[in-house]
């Protein structure tokens, strides 16, 4: 049984699956690349303790390890009610 397809003798039914194959192929071999804008970078620096803020929190540690640290509790209060009522 001989079976004639279309005229061209390039006939591929399956040439837009390859096709399809092909450009996937070529998406998956480029490589993944990554670039920190200046902003970023600037965020990044600041979120890095000051010296200054160091010291301060090393001088509260200190101070609450020798019992000498003291809340005071109008403050505290205060403050929670100006974050919550913003």
């Amino acid at each position: 049984m001989k079976i004639n397809g279309p005229a061209h003798t390039n006939f591929n039914p399956y040439k837009q699956q390859i096709q399809k194959q092909t450009e996937v192929k070529k998406d998956i071999q480029t490589k993944d690349q990554i670039e920190i804008s200046t902003q970023a970078k600037q965020l990044q620096e600041n979120g890095k303790a000051s010296e200054k803020r160091a010291a301060y929190v090393q001088e509260i540690k200190q101070a609450v390890d020798s019992g000498e640290y003291k809340v005071n509790p109008e403050k505290t209060a205060q403050k929670m009610i100006d974050f919550w009522s913003k």
